[in-house]
């Protein structure tokens, strides 16, 4: 039922948020990144238990720490960039959303290298 909570909290951010928009636009957008950031702290729990989850199936499977320390590297990169650049979106500079989101691309294929040199010694050791 968090989901409900979460659904209540942002029509009510949004309403208040159109509301005043257009007489203190500036108190609009703070209010909008409050609620983004309240939103990620209510589902920041549920993140956890799926780290927790996910990292015991790395462990069972005998698999390397440094694959899911990336994955999960790259998760997080993916989700504060959308976040940002839907913030940035929402103040109306769109240009910066879209240089938030190649900077996040370009820091993902950095981090993804160990994984992807690793996966191509792999194909390369089993081929004749």
């Amino acid at each position: 039922m968090d989901i409900i909570q979460i659904v209540g909290l942002g029509i009510a951010a949004t309403i208040i948020i159109a509301v005043i928009k257009g007489q203190k636009p500036e108190i609009a957008i703070q209010l909008s990144i409050i609620t983004g950031v309240v939103i990620f702290f209510l589902i920041a729990g549920k993140f956890a238990a799926i780290v927790d989850l996910l990292g015991s199936y790395f462990n069972k499977a005998d698999i390397d720490i440094m694959y899911f320390t990336v994955l999960l590297k790259i998760v997080g990169i993916a989700y504060i960039a959308e976040f940002g650049a839907e913030i940035c979106r929402d103040a109306g500079e769109s240009s910066i959303a879209s240089k938030i989101e190649l900077a996040a691309k370009v820091i993902i294929m950095t981090l993804a290298v160990p994984i992807v040199t690793s996966l191509l010694e792999l194909v390369i050791s089993i081929m004749p």
